[in-house]
């Protein structure tokens, strides 16, 4: 079985996002989306309510998981026999960080492939701290959501 992990904290998940979770399902037997715990940033949402607004979004995948993680990704990825990083890329400015990233991963995990996708170019300008300033602000994240998603972000802001 072939299998991909892709990684993220997911704060909030984006058509973007799930623009790549759905081509990876098409081009892997098993995708896991990993929801990052440890995480630098102060999420908007808890870990687990990440994870279960992602399960809503993909249900109807069969071959899509979605849990959360701690710690390095290639030790989480070891764990789950699984051997390529699937990782997103917007625009120019994504690419150095993410080049960065493969790079230490490659170093400490050898054995792991990492994968990058672009998504559709009608998601390429979609993040997730943009759609939570819309949302913080008021405004309408109709357009760069799914609308469970936008019923969470409007719960959390009123």
């Amino acid at each position: 079985m072939n299998s991909v992990v892709y990684p993220g904290t997911f704060d909030p998940v984006t058509n973007g996002h799930c623009d790549l979770i759905l081509r990876a399902a098409r081009l892997f037997d098993r995708v896991v989306v990993a929801v990052a715990a440890d995480t630098p940033k102060a999420p908007t949402f808890t870990t687990e309510k990440r994870v279960e607004l992602i399960r809503e979004v993909v249900q109807d995948r069969t071959n899509v998981e979605v849990v959360s993680f701690a710690g390095l990704l290639v030790t989480f990825a070891r764990q789950l026999g699984i051997n390529v990083i699937m990782r997103g890329l917007r625009a120019v400015s994504d690419f150095e960080f993410e080049f960065q990233l493969a790079g230490m991963n490659r170093r400490m995990a050898p054995d792991i492939e990492t994968l990058f996708l672009t998504p559709d170019e009608r998601f390429a300008y979609i993040s997730s701290s943009l759609v939570r300033d819309i949302a913080r602000l008021g405004g309408d994240v109709n357009p760069f959501v799914a609308p469970v998603v936008q019923a969470a972000l409007r719960e959390r802001f009123g």
